[in-house]
């Protein structure tokens, strides 16, 4: 289960409150339990016995506005309601209080009122449409200003201990994405110093709370494959599950998954992550789906298929060159948005190469130093450059070698030249003919009636004894043969 990602009550990736409304004709307050197809709000009585069907909102403001602006722009007759987003814990007890205020209002009711009412800007004209955009518009703002950590939550020590550094991260623009509480987009090489055993891997990393609020750093590695044989929060992959997410990487249904910890049923869309082969699990609620793509309006057939985690098949649309282009999409649990399937058949191998050909394009970073554009040119062919100004786990600082080795997309350190370690390798004059005479078996006119192997850089005999033996073999022999 250490492998798995599913987004569930009670821990970072999970909805946590619920979402309350004030119908303004019936001055009753209910808990949301979610939009029919007609645009209609559906609602339970807030009681215990119903607490199942209350829809759990994300406690997050970024999130949250982003699951809001899709909610209020499906919603029919937006105007005649109000909303309210409370703890989970306390919800019934809240409606209670709200509930009074109705009856008797009390300027202590009305500050709880608004406390906990969630705001949609109205547009001047009452247009819903424009409401849409400013909806948007509001959610845009708030993703690029909200955050859902801050740089001081995060223990620095241990991503020292890592490898990294909130300046690396920041180099890399791999620290916002962090903040924002997703996985950063790329595979980021980490060291891990266990005192007896060092190991070093490429991994994703996220931010996590743990069961005491304390923020953690997540390594998500790379598997060889995705487990499929295994349950997955209670779900048994079916075949048809298993050929689709080794195909396309998406499951292409919702299925039920369970929360271990609260055994709550989660409607869900299941995906692999690429980089890593970790399966990812999005709850329902959490898909949004965009009114058009590529320039293509999305009916409400095509939207619905779509968030039943299914592909559809879109023709029309418009590249950002300007030409007509057909393609299936569908939406990608890992990636949280809907993406393009090219080719259905080969669609795994495609994507699965575009995603490495992405990830393999050489770095132009190496251990938080960037290369300027001369090193880099030479780094990107293959040569090997000079690095200096590089910086340890002790802040110390060092220069070495860097070659990028384009069969294994890794990138080569040393701290002598490889070029020269190869050149040193080579005999040099001086022993070239030591090496042929003892090693090559070839000869030397020189030396070639010595008896003893050369010495170093050696030509020419070097001792009375070796002068003597060369000598010898060039008198010619007498003669044994008989006077007539």
């Amino acid at each position: 289960m250490s492998e798995q990602t599913l987004d569930t009550p009670k821990s970072p990736e999970q909805l946590s409150e619920i979402l309350l409304v004030l119908d303004k004709e019936q001055k009753k307050i209910q808990a949301v339990k979610g939009i029919d197809k007609k645009g209609k709000l559906e609602t339970v009585e807030p009681i215990k016995k119903n607490q199942n069907q209350f829809m759990r909102v994300d406690k997050n403001g970024d999130l949250f506005s982003n699951f809001f602006s899709n909610f209020f722009s499906q919603l029919k007759e937006p105007t005649r309601f109000s909303f309210f987003k409370v703890p989970e814990p306390v919800a019934i007890d809240m409606v209670n209080e709200m509930q009074k205020q109705m009856g008797r209002p009390s300027p202590e009711g009305e500050q709880l009122m608004k406390q906990y009412e969630v705001k949609a800007e109205p547009d001047k004209n009452n247009n819903k449409q424009e409401n849409k955009n400013s909806m948007a518009t509001t959610q845009t703002t708030s993703e690029k200003s909200e955050y859902r950590y801050k740089p001081e939550q995060i223990d620095w020590e241990t991503m020292n201990s890592l490898g990294l550094n909130k300046e690396k991260l920041e180099k890399m623009n791999l620290l916002d994405p962090l903040l924002r509480g997703f996985k950063t987009n790329e595979l980021v090489p980490v060291s891990l110093n266990l005192g007896t055993a060092v190991t070093r891997m490429d991994a994703r990393l996220s931010l996590q709370q743990n069961d005491k609020g304390v923020v953690v750093v997540a390594i998500h590695g790379i598997r060889k494959e995705p487990n499929l044989n295994f349950a997955f929060f209670g779900h048994e992959f079916s075949k048809e599950d298993k050929e689709n997410l080794l195909q396309t990487s998406n499951m292409g249904r919702v299925v039920n998954l369970t929360n271990p910890k609260t055994n709550e049923t989660i409607p869900s869309i299941v995906s692999v992550d690429r980089l890593t082969n970790e399966l990812v699990a999005l709850r329902t609620d959490k898909i949004k789906i965009p009114d058009e793509i590529k320039g293509v309006k999305l009916d409400d057939v095509q939207k619905q298929t779509l968030m039943e985690g299914k592909p559809i098949h879109i023709e029309g649309m418009t590249s950002k060159k300007g030409t007509s282009f057909d393609a299936e999409v569908q939406f990608n649990a890992d990636k949280r948005f809907v993406e393009f399937l090219f080719d259905r058949n080969n669609t795994n191998k495609q994507l699965q190469n575009n995603e490495q050909s992405q990830s393999k394009e050489t770095p132009k970073t190496f251990r938080g130093k960037e290369l300027d554009n001369e090193q880099y040119k030479k780094f990107k062919d293959g040569q090997t450059v000079y690095v200096s100004g590089l910086v340890d786990k002790k802040g110390k600082e060092y220069n070495g070698y860097i070659t990028f080795n384009k069969e294994t997309n890794k990138t080569d350190f040393s701290f002598q030249n490889p070029n020269r370690i190869k050149e040193q390798a080579k005999p040099t004059e001086a022993h070239k003919t030591q090496t042929a005479v003892n090693s090559e078996g070839k000869t030397n006119e020189g030396t070639k009636n010595l008896k003893e192997p050369l010495k170093s850089g050696q030509k020419n005999p070097d001792s009375k004894e070796q002068q003597e033996q060369q000598e010898a073999a060039k008198t010619p022999a007498k003669s044994k043969g008989r006077k007539m």
